[in-house]
């Protein structure tokens, strides 16, 4: 049930975004956008139907928060493939867009989707005035100086640190590079339900983590042909991570006290949450 679920939100995802992105016309900039907003998980766009769906709030509805956020994590794949950040030449099993096209290309096509994002909060239909103003205002934080850029950049610091980082260093590091955009569409949907946030937040915030720690896993264990990217960066960098601090099997552990706690934040939901505690198993249990 749980994959069929998933499955249904990728097409779902992906009809909106192509949809949504019709009018863009087809310059290379327009078709690299629907380029990179192709493929991949969409874990975060489906976290964003799935909490809404908690409220009843309409899928149609919900669509527009899961696909903005959809288009600013696709943003920071594709400037953080970049040669001035970590270099990469292979993305969800494609080329990167700026090996597919250039660089100039690339960086505009990430200026672009972080933009569309935005639009899409912005669209009527994707609740009142007062709902909207939130959603922007929060992805704006999550994805901004407060969040996932500041991660970034904690992230870039740590490659020239003369020593590696620690476990609450690394812990901080991912809660705001990766952690932020996971935490943002649970609280997206107790938002467009006006609902208390606080129980989403609290699994979200355990989810993004051990989604983190089996990005780890998988750089270690992981198989190169099923990630769509290269593996082992980070130990070829020297760059401490979960693993090399914490152990595989640490790692795993610590992943998995997280999933329960995550579960456990559901618990008022009932059986309402159950596709939201199968997402939470998934992350730790995926080969990709």
């Amino acid at each position: 049930m749980f994959h069929t679920a998933l499955g249904d939100a990728r097409s779902d995802i992906g009809h909106f975004l192509t949809d949504q992105m019709t009018e863009l016309g087809t310059d290379p900039v327009a078709e690299a956008m629907r380029y990179a907003t192709r493929g991949g998980k969409r874990l975060r766009g489906f976290l964003a139907l799935e909490a809404a769906a908690l409220f009843d709030v309409p899928r149609t509805q919900a669509l527009y928060a899961a696909g903005a956020v959809e288009c600013l994590h696709a943003y920071s794949l594709v400037h953080d493939d970049l040669p001035c950040m970590d270099d990469d030449d292979l993305r969800r099993g494609q080329p990167t867009v700026h090996i597919k096209w250039d660089e100039a290309i690339a960086v505009l096509v990430g200026d672009a989707l972080q933009s569309f994002a935005f639009e899409l909060l912005a669209d009527p239909d994707t609740g009142a005035p007062d709902q909207r103003i939130e959603l922007v205002a929060s992805l704006a934080k999550a994805s901004g100086a407060q969040g996932m850029v500041l991660g970034q950049a904690q992230d870039i610091a740590a490659e020239t640190a003369d020593q590696p980082l620690s476990l609450n260093a690394i812990t901080e590091l991912q809660g705001n590079k990766t952690g932020a955009l996971i935490t943002w569409p649970a609280e997206a949907g107790a938002i467009l339900g006006r609902a208390d946030p606080t129980p989403l937040r609290r699994y979200a915030q355990a989810i993004g983590l051990a989604f983190q720690i089996a990005d780890d896993i998988l750089d270690v264990e992981g198989d190169a042909t099923k990630a769509g990217k290269r593996l082992q960066k980070d130990a070829q960098a020297g760059k401490a991570t979960f693993v090399s601090l914490l152990g595989v099997g640490g790692a795993k552990s610590r992943a998995s006290d997280l999933i329960a706690d995550a579960e456990a934040a559901l618990n008022p939901y009932g059986e309402r949450a159950e596709t939201l505690k199968a997402l939470a198993r998934y992350i730790i249990a995926r080969d990709m």
